[in-house]
C-alpha cells in the first residue's frame, strides 16, 4: 500500500495572460509547476507522483524531463483530469492520495505530513483559512450577510483515501470546483485543518509581480601568480606555467561571484563563511564554496537574477574560456547562461596584473527575493 501524489495542470489559464503557459512560468528561481514536483519529491511520502498537463503544453513537459514524475494528458477541465489521474493511478492500488493544483507553489512539505497524519482517522483532509472580509451572498434576488466564523477558503493540496475518492469520480459534474465538494456531497467523515497564509493560487501576473524587491551586490578578489600552483578561473582548471596562490583553490572569479552574492543577500563576506585559519578549506575547490552559499540563499528564497563579471588578467585570454566559464557558473549558481556576461580586460601591462604577477576579478551581482 502507498501513497500518490497528483499534480492538476491541464488548464488553459486564460486569466494568467502570457506566451508561456502559467504552469512552465520563471517563480522563485525555478518553473512554477517545479515547486509541486519537488516538494513531493522532498516529502519522501509518495511512491508515484501524477502531473495532469494539457495536451497543448507537450513541448514543455518534455523539457521537464524528470524521471520521478508520471506525466498523462488531463481533461477539458480539473475535475475530469482529477478523474483520469485517479483512474491513471486505480492500478497501482494506492492506499491515500493526495491531489494539488500547479497553480499553488508555496505550500510546505510540514503541511503534507500534517494532511497524511491526520488522514490516519478521516476519509479525507482539506487545509482551509479563515476569511477576515464579510462575506455576503444572494438569494433569491436579496442580499443576504453569512457568518464569517463559518465561512472557510480551501487550499490544496487535499488528502484522500484512494477507495473513497475513486468511488466518487462518477458523481462529478460541471459544479465540482474541487475533489473536497465531492466529500462534502456525499457526506463522507471529513477533517479541516488549518491552511498556509503563503499557499496562495496563482491566477494572474500580479500574483507573481507583487512585493518583488531586487537587492545588489559587489565582489573584487585578486590572487597573486606563483609558479607550481594549479590556475583555476571561473571553476576551469587552465593550462599555465603559472598558478594562483591562495588557501584553497585560489579561484579569483567564483570567489568573487560568491563575495558578490553574499553581498546582495546581506549575508557577510566568502572570509566569514570559508576562513583562510579553517584547514578544512585548505585546497577546497571553489566550486563547492559557490555551491554551498547557493543552497543558503535559496533557503532563503533569494534567486540570482544577473552576474555581470571583470576578469583582469594580462594573461590567459579570456575569450578563448568564456563560453565553458558561462556555462560552469550557470550550473553551479542554477541559473540560465544568458544571465551571466563575462568580460576580459587587461591592465595594458601596467602594475603587478600587467606584469603577469596577479589576476584579479570583480562582479557585481542583481538578486531578487518575494517579500
Amino acid at each position: 500500500m502507498s501513497n500518490c501524489f497528483i499534480i492538476l495542470a491541464a488548464g488553459k489559464s486564460n486569466r494568467f495572460i502570457s506566451k508561456i503557459p502559467k504552469p512552465y512560468i520563471k517563480y522563485k528561481g525555478d518553473i512554477l509547476i517545479n515547486h509541486s514536483i519537488n516538494k513531493a519529491i522532498l516529502s519522501k511520502k509518495f511512491s508515484k507522483i501524477v502531473v495532469a498537463f494539457n495536451k497543448s503544453h507537450k513541448k514543455y513537459i518534455k523539457k521537464l524531463n524528470n524521471k520521478k514524475v508520471l506525466f498523462i494528458e488531463g481533461g477539458n477541465s480539473r475535475a475530469d483530469s482529477s478523474r483520469l489521474s485517479l483512474k491513471y493511478l486505480s492500478k497501482f492500488n494506492p492506499k491515500n492520495v493526495m491531489i494539488h493544483d500547479a497553480a499553488r507553489p508555496n505550500f510546505s512539505v510540514k503541511l503534507v505530513n500534517k494532511l497524511l497524519k491526520n488522514l490516519k482517522k478521516f476519509d479525507g483532509v482539506i487545509p482551509v483559512l479563515k476569511t477576515t472580509s464579510s462575506i455576503k451572498t444572494i438569494k433569491n434576488k436579496k442580499i443576504l450577510n453569512l457568518d464569517r466564523d463559518k465561512v472557510f477558503l480551501s487550499q490544496t493540496p487535499q488528502a484522500f483515501v484512494f477507495k473513497k475518492i475513486f468511488k466518487l469520480q462518477n458523481k462529478i459534474n460541471s459544479k465540482t470546483t474541487d475533489d473536497a465538494s465531492l466529500f462534502v456531497d456525499n457526506s463522507n467523515k471529513i477533517k479541516l485543518i488549518n491552511g498556509e497564509e503563503k499557499n496562495i493560487k496563482i491566477t494572474t501576473k500580479s500574483d507573481i509581480k507583487q512585493n518583488l524587491k531586487y537587492y545588489f551586490g559587489i565582489g573584487f578578489d585578486v590572487h597573486r601568480l606563483v609558479k607550481n600552483k594549479k590556475l583555476y578561473l571561473g571553476g576551469l582548471k587552465i593550462n599555465s606555467k603559472f598558478g594562483t596562490l591562495g588557501h584553497s583553490d585560489g579561484d579569483p572569479v567564483l570567489h568573487a561571484v560568491t563575495d558578490s552574492i553574499l553581498g546582495a543577500c546581506r549575508k557577510g563576506d566568502i572570509g566569514q563563511k570559508f576562513s583562510d585559519q579553517d584547514m578544512k578549506f585548505k585546497n577546497i575547490r571553489s566550486t563547492i564554496l559557490l555551491s554551498k552559499v547557493i543552497k543558503e540563499i535559496k533557503k532563503n528564497e533569494f534567486f540570482i537574477n544577473n552576474l555581470d563579471i571583470n576578469i583582469i588578467t594580462q594573461a590567459p585570454k579570456i575569450s578563448k574560456y568564456k563560453k565553458r566559464m558561462i556555462l560552469m557558473i550557470s550550473k553551479l549558481c542554477k541559473i540560465k547562461k544568458d544571465q551571466i556576461n563575462i568580460k576580459g580586460k587587461t591592465a595594458e601591462k601596467l602594475g603587478v596584473i600587467g606584469k603577469e604577477k596577479a589576476i584579479a576579478c570583480e562582479v557585481i551581482s542583481s538578486v531578487y527575493k518575494y517579500e
